[in-house]
Order: C-alpha cells, then sequence, then structure tokens
C-alpha cells in the first residue's frame, strides 16, 4: 500500500512541476525569445532624429520569424513602423525615432511588439524624452 500511495505522489508532483523535456507541451523556457531597447531614456532635440537598437534574444530552440512592430507616442514618429527578423537574420534591427520641430517638450514612449509565427507576442518600451535643440 505504501509504494502503491508513494507512486501516486510521485505522478502528482511530475504532473505538477513537469518533467522538464524541451519537447514537452507548451514553450519551455529554452524555446522563446526577448526583445530589449536602450535601458536608459533616449533623449530628441526638437527636429532631430535619434537611432535606437531593438535586439531580438533567441532562446537555445526559437528557430522562428518575429515580426517587429513600432508605435510611438502621439507628437513623435518612429521609421520604419514594422520590420520581419528572420530567424537568420542579424538579431539588432535598427529604427529611427523623430520629433518633429514642433513636438511638445517632454516624455514620450515607443512601445515595441515582437510576435513570432507561433505563440504569444511580447512587447517592451523605449523611454524617449524631447528637449530644446
Amino acid at each position: 500500500m505504501k509504494v502503491a500511495i508513494m507512486i501516486v505522489m510521485a505522478l502528482a508532483l511530475t504532473v505538477v512541476v513537469g518533467c522538464g523535456s524541451p519537447k514537452g507541451g507548451g514553450i519551455s523556457a529554452q524555446e522563446g525569445f526577448r526583445l530589449s531597447t536602450p535601458f536608459f531614456t533616449t533623449d530628441i532635440k526638437q527636429g532631430d532624429r535619434q537611432t535606437v537598437t531593438v535586439s531580438l534574444h533567441r532562446d537555445k530552440y526559437f528557430k522562428e520569424d518575429v515580426k517587429l512592430e513600432l508605435k510611438a507616442s502621439e507628437g513623435i514618429s518612429v521609421r520604419p513602423t514594422d520590420v520581419l527578423v528572420k530567424a537568420s537574420d542579424s538579431p539588432d534591427v535598427q529604427f529611427q525615432i523623430i520629433a518633429p520641430k514642433d513636438a511638445a517638450l517632454g516624455d514620450y514612449r515607443v512601445r515595441v511588439v515582437g510576435t513570432p509565427e507561433t505563440g504569444q507576442p511580447t512587447s517592451t518600451e523605449i523611454k524617449v524624452k524631447v528637449v530644446a535643440p
């Protein structure tokens, strides 16, 4: 009887914790990606543009194309607004953030969304501050 209880407990623990196999159901910690953007606020003078790099860090088994979409707060713009990063491409993509001459001084955000071919998207933000020229 004790052996049967131990077997049931071991099976229950395996179901709750998982087996740790990267080939199991769902996406394991080794099969995704993450985005990195500048850590500090990017300062841009009114009427100027700044180049920023968004990096796509792939986990060991993640070999999918990822579409990056950028959307700037009202008052500034970003170019290009979307890029397809193929699995074989460089993980670093450069974008330009543009502050028009009449942009209000202050803080803005650029939202970056990465959407893989399959699975869930992930997102991050770039902090932007428009300053006087």
